[in-house]
């Protein structure tokens, strides 16, 4: 009792903040939250109202920049939709099937190989390589039976994933599941995940998920493929940023594409991949890591802090 009453009279804000967010963070204005879960993210008092860090000009936009297009283009569903009309549909991965409830999922439909994920949010993603073994493959690469899958899916449907890091976007975002063909080499390996980083519309650097199945590495490179001396992640590790991987064929496809995508955007990341020589669109993502992933080493955050404008 005497810690908790020494812990409000030093920071009652704080305080009171780290007590909602542990019992009812659904009833916490967004801007309360940020700055709580900014300041137990990212170790230091966060100002929302004069943001500085990247982290802090993320949090910002999460209360500032709320287009209606944010929603259409988070949603894994409804992107495709809309790349199709602007692009075209020759680097859309094809959707199999929509359905709203897992109970609904007809695995007879599907081919052999298929990924199963929510359309709202982050890790609700299940691969399975061999329909006939009914194995599924979470995020972390944890195998599945069919009958855990389809719980997770469920509760991921009833999930409002923009409470948990008050990612606006993801709000009105209407759950469902969605099927897609696993797309994969000529050899049968996953191709890598090409995340691409654009500031105020620009280009800025690329970070890898190399080898998922395997090393699992993390690297970063810039326009010309040139090695990166930092990662901006949530969890580091001390092989990361480690290993030679090859620039894709299509990484000049990839850069002026996400261009295209970023110019609605302060700050984005638009993931894609490729597969023999040819890019695939993969996602959106407006807030890297809800905002909260870190330079490794710290001092390239000042840099991109910097880039960002805000006006």
């Amino acid at each position: 009792m005497f810690r908790k009453l020494k812990r409000y009279l030093k920071d009652p804000y704080f305080a009171l903040g780290c007590d909602m967010i542990k019992k009812c963070p659904n009833l916490m204005p967004d801007r309360f939250y940020l700055e709580v879960q900014g300041r137990i993210s990212m170790g230091y008092k966060f100002d929302i109202g004069h943001p500085s860090t990247l982290a802090e000009k993320i949090a910002w936009m999460k209360l500032n920049c709320r287009d209606d297009l944010y929603t259409t283009l988070v949603d894994k569903n409804l992107v495709k939709r809309w790349l199709q009309e602007k692009f075209g549909d020759d680097f859309i991965i094809p959707t199999l099937a929509v359905w709203n409830h897992a109970s609904e999922i007809n695995l007879d439909i599907l081919p052999d190989q298929f990924v199963l994920k929510c359309n709202h949010d982050s890790g609700s993603v299940y691969i399975c390589h061999d329909k006939h073994r009914g194995v599924f493959y979470d995020k972390y690469m944890r195998p599945n039976d069919f009958s855990n899958v389809r719980l997770s899916l469920d509760k991921g449907l009833k999930h409002n994933f923009y409470y948990d890091n008050r990612e606006w976007p993801y709000k009105n975002v209407k759950p469902c599941i969605i099927g897609e063909p696993l797309m994969t080499q000529k050899d049968g390996s996953i191709p890598n995940d090409y995340k691409l980083f654009y500031i105020n519309g620009e280009f800025q650097f690329t970070y890898v998920s190399f080898d998922r199945e395997g090393v699992n590495d993390r690297c970063t490179y810039d326009a010309n493929w040139n090695r990166l001396p930092f990662v901006y992640v949530d969890h580091y590790k001390d092989n990361m940023n480690t290993s030679e991987v090859l620039c894709p064929k299509s990484y000049e496809t990839m850069i002026d594409f996400g261009r295209q995508i970023a110019q609605y955007f302060k700050f984005v990341r638009v993931d894609m991949y490729d597969i023999d020589g040819k890019m695939y669109f993969g996602e959106v993502t407006p807030f890297h890591s809800a905002g909260y992933a870190k330079f490794y080493p710290k001092e390239f955050e000042a840099i991109y802090a910097k880039k960002l404008k805000l006006q």
